[in-house]
Order: structure tokens, then C-alpha cells, then sequence
């Protein structure tokens, strides 16, 4: 699966998911202090899943209606680095193609996968 995993995803998960043969871009090492924008932007040049901790990404996909490849929203605090790429390891194996095109949130207890926006449904 492709993923960029902005700045602030701790390092230990993007090591892991590159470990499961993800292809994971890592925005601090290729341009620190993008923009949200242009994090979203490269991602979907390419058909990437954007993975976060910056709930503002939930404003551009849901109020401005941002284009994207799919969004998943960390909230992880009080687990471990290695707790938290555990998981993260976890939910990409088993749920990673169902997260595609979706914003998804996972917290150490739940996941929400929410469904692609439509008329109908927005």
C-alpha cells in the first residue's frame, strides 16, 4: 500500500509500516513544514493514503470537500511509540484497502471507517 505519513507521525510507525513493505513517503525527510494543502496534494499525485495526527486534515476533506486517496486520522495519546506502531501495523493489514478513498480515525480502542461522501450520504 502507498502512504505518506505527515510530519507528525511518529517515526517509530512509519518504520514499521515500511518494515510490513508499505511504501511510505515521510514528509520531514522530504520537506519539512509543508502545508496541509500541499501534504494532501502530494499524496494524491501519488494515489497515496495521507496518514496524520492533524485533525485540520478532517476540515479540508469534510468542509471544503478536499479530493483525497483516503485519510487516516491518528489519535493515539498515551500509548507507547511502540504501542502505537503496533497498532497502526495492525489496522493497515487488516482494514488498509477498506481505508482507501475513506477518512478513517484510529484511537487505541476503536476505529471508525467513514463512508465516501455522496449526495446521499453527505
Amino acid at each position: 500500500m502507498k502512504i505518506v505519513a505527515d510530519e507528525n507521525v511518529d517515526q517509530p510507525i512509519v518504520m514499521r509500516l515500511q518494515q510490513d513493505h508499505h511504501q511510505v513517503w515521510y514528509v520531514p525527510e522530504m520537506a519539512p513544514a509543508l502545508p496541509d494543502e500541499a501534504v494532501l496534494e502530494f499524496a494524491n499525485r501519488q494515489q497515496a493514503i495521507l496518514l496524520t495526527a492533524d485533525k485540520d486534515f478532517g476540515e479540508l476533506v469534510f468542509r471544503q470537500a478536499a479530493v483525497h486517496q483516503g485519510v487516516v486520522l491518528l489519535r493515539l495519546a498515551g500509548l507507547t511509540p511502540a504501542q502505537k506502531a503496533e497498532l497502526a501495523s495492525r489496522v493497515f493489514a487488516s482494514y488498509g484497502h477498506q481505508m482507501e478513498g475513506r477518512f478513517t480515525v484510529i484511537e487505541s480502542t476503536s476505529l471508525r471507517i467513514r463512508p465516501r461522501w455522496t449526495a446521499q450520504n453527505g
